[in-house]
């Protein structure tokens, strides 16, 4: 049986990892068996990570966080949780392969998906073009023009933060008012820089190694025109990837894990949560990896104490 199992293998997973095993916890990391690494695999250059001045390839990342985790005594298993039983002393994880894997702490750090919109050119220019990140993304897009689909909160916190970058940002929404608080529309239409286009969809994304423009149709005559861009950022929200745990650890409304204060402990004992699937606000790999650091040390002083006959000192506890 082993200490401590970790599902997801993102930069809280990995990183998760890095602290267990230094812990000597000889954790098990079931790091997915198509998308090891989390959504930096599908990014490009990486310029906000600290400790890399001049940037680093997201898959390039990844894979030194794999390397670090594994140097300490990680296992890093390619292959899918589908299936967990959580009450209880013992966890108990299925992976894809039938085998099931018993642990006294599990870690669930399967991270978020940015809702997609479906069309032709999305996944093929991801990276080249297609962000769902203006913080991640931002900077490469000095000068240039660019659009954000999407109409809530969300959309134009991205829109006004990419105006530091772009000459011009055109808000392309699918309806004919915004969702977005009074605040936020308030601030998104006083920028210059920001233009609006109303009642209409991207039906597909052109470019062939990068984007070079969208295809657009209005939804009230049907019509379609072309509008040319350097890029275009989908602002129309994210979903935490919680179905394995459905059930069984309480969720916030916004459909993130719920935990205890700052920490990273569940409503299960011996259950932790860590990186986007708890974090409905920040999502970047830098907070991703801090949280699973948490998750870690609450795992770690977890079994401490069920090893221990007396209570832990004070100083180790993880709401220090």
């Amino acid at each position: 049986m082993r200490q401590i199992i970790i599902i997801g293998s993102g930069p809280a997973g990995y990183t998760a990892g890095i602290y267990a095993a230094r812990a000597n916890l000889n954790p098990l990391l079931i790091a997915s068996s198509v998308e090891a690494g989390g959504d930096l695999t599908k990014t490009t250059d990486v310029e906000n990570f600290p400790g890399f001045p001049n940037g680093i390839l997201g898959p390039d990342l990844m894979l030194m966080m794999q390397t670090q985790a594994e140097r300490f005594g990680t296992d890093v298993l390619l292959d899918d949780a589908v299936d967990l039983k959580l009450d209880g002393d013992v966890k108990r994880v299925t992976v894809g392969n039938g085998d099931v894997h018993e642990a006294r702490a599990v870690i669930f750090a399967t991270g978020s998906a940015y809702r997609k919109l479906g069309i032709p050119g999305e996944d093929l220019l991801s990276g080249h073009g297609v962000s769902w990140c203006a913080t991640c993304d931002g900077f490469f897009f000095r000068e240039k023009t660019i659009a954000v689909v999407g109409g809530g909160d969300s959309a134009m916190e991205e829109a006004t933060f990419l105006t530091r970058f772009a000459d011009k940002v055109t808000v392309i929404h699918r309806g004919a008012t915004l969702r977005a608080s009074k605040t936020m529309q308030d601030r998104a239409f006083a920028d210059p820089k920001i233009e609006f286009l109303f009642n209409t969809t991207v039906e597909r994304i052109e470019g062939a190694e990068k984007v070079t423009g969208v295809r657009l149709r209005d939804a009230l005559n049907g019509t379609d025109s072309l509008l040319e861009l350097d890029g275009l950022f989908i602002a129309i929200g994210a979903d935490p990837r919680t179905h394995l745990i459905h059930g069984q650890l309480d969720l916030n409304p916004d459909g993130t894990v719920a935990v205890d204060g700052r920490s990273s402990r569940t409503n299960i004992p011996g259950v932790f949560a860590a990186g986007d699937v708890l974090d409905p606000i920040y999502r970047q790999a830098v907070t991703a990896a801090g949280s699973g650091t948490v998750a870690a040390l609450d795992a770690e002083n977890y079994l401490a104490a069920l090893a221990s006959p007396t209570p832990l000192p004070s100083s180790t506890s993880p709401t220090r």
